[in-house]
């Protein structure tokens, strides 16, 4: 190891690391003299260094103290937390059998239907699934998320009448009976523009019920009286290939909205028909992050509605990216 002192360099010191001679003690008492200059300049770089911290500000040094202390016990907090053992969030929704009238909405009792079926572990596994998008992307944006998440059970079983989703609740959300056109104004201009399109592959499909009494494609609905049939193009989060196939001009128009809800389970396109005097029992939907449009048909005769969920318009980017993660099929 050589010990190179502090301060401008010298020819002689040099010599003396690399080449002895007859004048060697006086190299080296100059040579300690270097050193102990050296020790001098450090020794004063340390007391400025401690005299800088005392001249600091002492209540912004213990304001900075404390938020590094609360920023590790938010780490430790979120890192111990990790949920247990879990299973997909299908199989949670679908373990559950939903029998009668719950929250005022005659349930189908299909084990694949995402409101249908309830399931306590389902709160674990939610949290999980953010912990997993949180470490592949960022926690920017993810209070209301996780605020959400934590207080499920409070928020599903407390809330006033207006809003009781089944499945989960975005705090924070405004609500209102309904929205307006303007609230996705794009996507509504789009499926206007296009109605006659959707409305003639309708046309098509209900010829079929001339023939049988359920086509190939259709669902039933439980309701108090009349009939209530539906022809999904995408169910939960999930395209129905046969379906789209039939009708596939209105399945490549989904492409075109913004704002249409189609990577995760709340995300629903069908069409919608109602026979004469039918009553539907009034109902919650799974969760409020979603709006759904109807485009109704104003004929008599069966009341027909194609029918899209889009997003909130107050969910954001990152949280809308998240929740697709989240409750994305088959997690």
């Amino acid at each position: 190891m050589v010990w190179a002192p502090l301060g401008p360099p010298r020819t002689d010191c040099l010599t003396l690391l690399h080449t002895p001679s007859k004048d060697s003690p006086k190299m080296s008492l100059e040579w300690l003299v270097a050193w102990s200059w050296s020790l001098d300049g450090l020794r004063d770089c340390i007391a400025t260094g401690i005299q800088s911290v005392r001249d600091c500000d002492t209540t912004a040094v213990i304001t900075v103290a404390c938020l590094l202390v609360l920023f590790v016990w938010y780490c430790y907090h979120v890192g111990r937390e990790q949920p247990r053992p879990y299973v997909s969030v299908n199989s949670l929704m679908q373990a559950a059998d939903a029998n009668g009238l719950q929250n005022g909405y005659v349930y189908c009792q299909s084990p694949e239907c995402v409101r249908c079926t309830h399931n306590e572990g389902l709160n674990q596994k939610l949290y999980h699934n953010l912990q997993e998008y949180a470490k592949r992307y960022s926690w920017s944006g993810m209070g209301r998320i996780h605020k959400g998440i934590r207080e499920q059970g409070r928020y599903l079983n407390s809330r006033p009448s207006i809003q009781k989703p089944e499945v989960f609740f975005l705090p924070d959300l405004p609500t209102t009976p309904y929205f307006s056109r303007d609230a996705q104004k794009h996507d509504v201009e789009v499926l206007e523009r296009n109605f006659q399109t959707i409305l003639c592959e309708f046309e098509t499909l209900y010829k079929a019920f001339s023939n049988c009494s359920l086509p190939q494609g259709w669902k039933m609905n439980s309701t108090p009286s009349g009939e209530w049939f539906t022809f999904y193009l995408v169910n939960q989060g999930v395209c129905v290939p046969r379906n789209c196939r039939k009708c596939p001009r209105t399945y490549r128009l989904l492409g075109s909205l913004r704002t249409c809800i189609g990577n995760n389970v709340f995300g629903n396109a069908c069409i919608s028909v109602l026979s004469p005097g039918t009553v539907i029992t009034e109902h919650y939907g799974p969760t409020n992050i979603r709006i759904r449009c109807h485009l109704g048909s104003a004929e008599d005769g069966p009341r027909v509605v194609f029918m899209v969920d889009l997003w909130h318009p107050n969910v954001a980017a990152a949280e809308r990216q998240a929740l697709d993660f989240i409750f994305a099929p088959g997690r």
